[in-house]
């Protein structure tokens, strides 16, 4: 197997060097009861929602601009944000003045006004955090790169859970590694934890 010697990112010039919080939005995305408990709860979930708080704290004493993503997918479902199992985790949960953006597809941009408060606060360098990698994390820094954003992913602060494969099941561990390595080759910046993102 050949080992690779650098990603698109390197190969192509743009930088690695993570988003600050001064200046930038920190974009909660997901972090709801929905993933800490039944049948979506997620490898991992509690260390990555403590970093994720530790990341919010310092975003809020940074003087970030602080938006937090809901996913809603009606009454009954795990992702029913006027329910219990669809809030987002206490330990996270908005302040007065922080922006609320409830979505219903995996990227946070589509269908909510997440792109127009972003240009209308003069943001362009984004820290991410939240559920799941390798889904809504993934989408969401993906079309954050293609609307010309510059997207930090904290890694300690995502989780995912095993998917089916064509082969057998994949474990979150894996699945966790390989959606971080795939936004790393182009779509963000990827760091270990919230102590890589500077203030």
């Amino acid at each position: 197997m050949t080992t690779p010697s650098a990603t698109l990112r390197e190969l192509t010039g743009m930088s690695g060097d993570p988003a600050s919080l001064t200046g930038s939005a920190l974009i909660m995305i997901d972090l709801q009861n929905t993933y800490t408990q039944g049948v979506m709860a997620l490898e991992n979930v509690d260390p990555a929602i403590e970093q994720a708080a530790r990341l919010l704290d310092r975003a809020r004493s940074a003087g970030s601009t602080i938006v937090h993503v809901q996913h809603e997918a009606g009454a009954g479902t795990p992702y029913d944000t006027n329910a219990e199992i669809g809030a987002i985790v206490d330990a996270v949960a908005p302040k007065p003045g922080e922006h609320r953006v409830v979505k219903n597809l995996p990227s946070s941009f589509v269908g909510t006004d997440l792109e127009e408060y972003l240009r209308g606060a003069g943001v362009t360098n984004l820290v991410l955090a939240g559920f799941m990698t390798h889904m809504c994390v993934n989408s969401t820094a993906r079309s954050a790169f293609n609307l010309g954003f510059a997207p930090t992913v904290v890694a300690g602060a995502t989780a995912t859970r095993a998917l089916p494969g064509p082969d057998g099941t994949v474990p979150a561990s894996s699945l966790q590694q390989a959606s971080l390595a795939a936004l790393s080759d182009m779509f963000a910046v990827v760091v270990h934890d919230e102590s890589s993102v500077p203030d």
